[in-house]
């Protein structure tokens, strides 16, 4: 503590201060926020550590204000701005007042704790339709974020790893396994040089960017109906000018955690849609593992500082599950490269997204439809019905290729994909299978059948969907015919669990925990 701010923090906490209103308040190491009906007013505490610095009067204006500038890019209804706390000649405190300014705090409005993404995913209520959205608002954030340059790349993420393995020395000393600490360190540095170029190619190439820095689930609201990133690091360029990977890769990881891989596949699947930005895929399990390691470290370091006994233990199994975790996510499992073929009706997107989080490492198999690859192609929204040009041979031929390149890219990266479409003709069956033997990446294929006007009646009920298939289409592909299919066959009449514990059975994946059911995956499709 660098200041003394008692006598503030009273008045802050002060129902008189609010019109009379009851206030509440929440204490971080680095803040306090006053909860008074409709608003909030965080205050930041005059403290200086390695990574914040608080400590001056003129620090915490700054600051304040920082931190509603940045935060205004995401969420502009809910920071009002930064408000003096002043003194009078009488010594009287006033919020917004005129006279000398003795500290600052954020005004915000108020919204309810049950909005928070982390509480809705404790409450197992985090509904699976909501990660499209949010993956959209991350991504056009990050899109248009300023570039960084003098940030990122090599030098930046190795010094995340030298603060972990500082923070795990003199926080865990005694009960934090030395030698999963090391192994950590030196693993991630290790791949960090590995990957030396790549990092410094994208820190020169602009995808290091004016970030969020704290992006997990408590720093994410749902306001008016909308996922809100709100709370992002104003106090450290160095926590917040990063990849742009390394950002979402915070909130990934914390949806793993929480054993919400649906959920981390989802945002994972429609960033990538969104911003195209394949070529840092192999990054991801270094980024992963970095991310889970700041959270064993920041837990090691709560506990250091944490005087009752079993909030100091329960800090302690915290950071020991992060650093097991982190050490995990830097050895995924193989890649492999899955086909899923079939007339439309027959399931293909209901599997692929069901199989895609067991798939490969975290956060699971990137799936690429070719629905929404030709809609890309074409230039028109997901959802916008395409004209019959857009179904001729040659703009299928451009269909195919595309998925082919796609998935090429995914596999260079180190990264599993699952490739839905049709796959009707042979030859489109052998250019992805060639894909994953040019790499010598194991290859799954994998035909759905079912009788004609069973995927007639599927495709009449279909709403929301890329696809525009109809009756004409499914009797088309009927008549057409396939040649001969050396692919595993499913019989996709029988119910979607079925199915997918089959496919399961081909693959060899292990399914990973969700709190929501498995048919809600069918929601996204």
């Amino acid at each position: 503590m660098a200041e003394d701010q008692r006598a503030v923090i009273d008045f802050l906490a002060a129902p008189s201060t609010h019109g009379g209103t009851p206030v509440s308040r929440i204490d971080t190491h680095a803040s306090i926020v006053f909860l008074a009906g409709a608003r909030a007013y965080k205050l930041k505490r005059a403290v200086r550590f390695d990574y914040l610095d608080f400590s001056t009067l003129e620090r915490r204006r700054t600051y304040c204000q920082a931190e509603v500038r940045l935060n205004r890019l995401t969420a502009p209804t809910l920071y009002r701005g930064a408000v003096p706390v002043t003194r009078g000649d009488d010594g009287a405190y006033e919020l917004g007042g005129k006279a000398t300014p003795v500290d600052w705090v954020v005004e915000m409005n108020r919204f309810s704790d049950d909005a928070l993404f982390d509480r809705m995913a404790a409450a197992g209520t985090l509904d699976l339709q909501l990660m499209p959205a949010l993956a959209v608002a991350i991504a056009r954030f990050h899109l248009s974020a300023a570039h960084r340059p003098d940030h990122g790349g090599r030098a930046g993420l190795s010094w995340v790893i030298e603060g972990n393995a500082a923070g795990f020395a003199e926080f865990g000393k005694g009960w934090l396994d030395p030698s999963a600490a090391y192994r950590v360190t030196d693993d991630a540095s290790r791949l960090v040089e590995k990957q030396a170029t790549l990092l410094e190619e994208r820190r020169a190439s602009g995808y290091v960017r004016q970030c969020h820095g704290d992006l997990h689930l408590r720093n994410i609201v749902l306001l008016e109906g909308r996922p809100t990133l709100f709370d992002a690091v104003e106090f450290n360029d160095e926590i917040s000018c990063i990849d742009v990977l390394y950002d979402l890769a915070f909130l990934l990881m914390d949806l793993w955690r929480r054993r919400l891989p649906h959920h981390a596949n989802a945002v994972w699947k429609r960033y990538l849609a969104e911003t195209a930005d394949f070529d840092g895929i192999r990054l991801m399990p270094l980024f992963l593992s970095c991310r889970a390691a700041v959270r064993a470290k920041t837990s090691a370091t709560a506990a250091g500082l944490q005087n009752d006994a079993q909030r100091r233990a329960e800090l302690q199994r915290t950071a020991r599950e992060y650093l097991e975790m982190a050490e995990q996510l830097l050895h995924p499992r193989s890649p492999l490269l899955m086909a899923i073929g079939g007339f439309s009706g027959s399931g293909k997107s209901t599997l692929a997204l069901s199989l895609a989080p067991s798939i490969g490492g975290a956060p699971g198999a990137l799936v690429l439809r070719s629905d929404e690859i030709r809609k890309r192609l074409a230039g028109v929204p997901a959802l916008q019905r395409l004209g019959p040009e857009e179904y001729a041979p040659a703009m299928s031929e451009r269909v195919y290729a595309s998925l082919a390149k796609r998935a090429a890219q995914i596999r260079d990266g180190g990264h599993s994909v699952i490739i839905d479409a049709v796959f009707s003709r042979p030859e489109h069956r052998r250019a992805i299978e060639a894909v994953a033997a040019a790499a010598s990446v194991p290859f799954i294929g994998l035909w759905l059948e079912a009788p004609e006007s069973l995927l007639i009646a599927r495709t009449a009920q279909r709403s929301n969907d890329p696809s525009d298939a109809d009756a004409s289409v499914v009797q088309q592909q009927w008549r057409g015919g396939t040649g001969e299919i050396g692919w595993d066959r499913l019989d996709a009449a029988l119910p979607a669990t079925t199915v997918l514990s089959a496919a399961m059975d081909r693959v060899g994946a292990r399914p990973e925990e969700d709190r929501l059911a498995t048919d809600q995956a069918t929601r996204l499709k």
